[in-house]
């Protein structure tokens, strides 16, 4: 999938090891073995070649320096334990490693705070730091007992294989459902310097604008004072990772996080100057391409919905109708069939929770192979059904919606429904 261009930034390999200073492993531990025998569906579909013929399911990155740090978690009520252990190791504003597992989710279970301290203990004790240096995360299978032994068993190697090209090997070991590697790296300037931020991303299904909706890791040698580091992570998360949804379901263990630990030599960035949109357009850049490949990976997906929604009377009022036209499964299984029922667009449209003059929206659909005009001032119009076919054919979709009501405008990204999708989670554990 082609990363799409902002401005200020050029793109550069690397995912999270793309910044100085930084280092990440992935290795299978032995939780994927145990999903292999019971859900052989869900483990083997990633486009990696497994690790002895076993996937990889614990990662880990690390600085080499300490961090400023920041984080924003899951609004979901039954928040997994690894969360909880992440605010409270990060109350400091600071950390220096991240280890995460996949295969299961260490959510709704009666040890989950104790298993996840312990991974923070046993990363610690590898990496000759403190267990509230460690940041955790886990994703897979809610309510289900997370077993630590093969975690402790594998730690002392998983650290001792830590290099500056190993981020794609931490990308395979956070994939569940994931088809595709998600990650992201940008260089850019502050102070005259040359700056790096990247980071990876996991994210296929229980998917939706509550907070990151995923999890994402990522990590910058940009020197930045921690609250501004926070402050620009809940703006740009806002703008990007809130934006996406699959499925309108929203994760247990939904987290993302940024470790900023100054190896550039920038002067650090403690008031919101040039330097500080610089960065925060870097972030921009990283996160919406990492949204967009979500989207497009969701689970059984075969479309990218990008839906441009402009004539709000406010960006937040633009953001709601575009949300909820992708959010509406009769307008994704319109996508997967290809067929232009712009009903679909226009009931979503019609039902969000804002303020909407009829007889002003305009409605169009476009792709590489052309344009649709589909609806002018709240009125369907005539078009050429092989025409609709064949822009609908496309794997990526511009959605236009245009209220006529103002100057607000918001970008949101979505994916079609699918026999796939059902086909996925149906048997998800079983």
């Amino acid at each position: 999938m082609q990363l799409k261009e902002c401005k200020g930034v050029t793109f550069v390999e690397g995912g999270v090891c793309a910044a100085k200073g930084f280092l990440a492993n992935g290795i299978h531990c032995g939780l994927a073995h145990k999903a292999l025998t019971a859900d052989p569906d869900t483990t083997t579909q990633t486009s990696l070649p497994p690790q002895s013929g076993q996937k990889r399911d614990l990662a880990m990155i690390f600085s080499e320096k300490p961090c400023a740090a920041a984080a924003m978690y899951t609004t979901n009520k039954m928040q997994a334990a690894p969360l909880q252990v992440t605010r409270k190791h990060l109350r400091d504003g600071s950390a220096r490693a991240v280890i995460v597992n996949s295969v299961n989710a260490n959510a709704c279970v009666a040890d989950g705070q104790e298993k996840a301290e312990k991974m923070c203990e046993l990363a610690a004790q590898a990496l000759s730091l403190r267990p509230e240096d460690i940041l955790v995360a886990s994703t897979g299978v809610i309510g289900q007992s997370l077993p630590i032994e093969p975690i402790a068993a594998a730690v002392p190697e998983l650290a001792k294989g830590l290099s500056h090209e190993g981020n794609a090997a931490a990308v395979e070991a956070i994939m569940t459902t994931d088809t595709h590697i998600k990650e992201v790296a940008v260089q850019f300037h502050a102070g005259g310097v040359t700056c790096t931020l990247g980071g990876m991303l996991k994210g296929s299904g229980m998917i939706h604008p509550n907070m990151a909706t995923t999890l994402t890791f990522l990590t910058t040698d940009c020197a930045i004072e921690s609250s501004l580091l926070q402050g620009a992570l809940r703006e740009i998360v806002g703008l990007t990772l809130n934006r996406v949804s699959v499925d309108g379901d929203t994760s247990t263990n939904d987290m993302v996080c940024i470790l900023a630990n100054g190896e550039a030599g920038n002067r650090e960035i403690t008031k919101e100057n040039e330097d500080y949109e610089n960065f925060r357009d870097a972030l921009y850049a990283v996160l919406m391409n990492l949204a967009r490949m979500m989207a497009r990976d969701g689970e059984g997906a075969t479309k990218l919905i990008e839906c441009l929604c402009e004539g709000a009377a406010d960006d937040r009022t633009a953001e709601i109708v575009g949300k909820s036209v992708i959010t509406s499964s009769l307008f994704k299984t319109m996508i997967f069939g290809e067929d232009a029922n712009v009903g679909r667009v226009l009931c979503a449209i019609g039902y969000a929770p804002v303020d909407v003059d009829p007889s002003k929206v305009d409605v169009t659909i476009s792709s590489a192979k052309g344009t649709l005009p589909m609806c002018r001032q709240g009125l369907v119009l005539d078009f050429s059904e092989e025409k609709a076919k064949a822009i609908l054919g496309e794997e990526e979709l511009l959605v236009h919606l245009s209220l006529g009501m103002g100057g607000g405008n918001a970008v949101v990204w979505g994916c079609d429904l699918t026999y796939d999708y059902v086909r996925i989670n149906g048997d998800y554990r079983s």
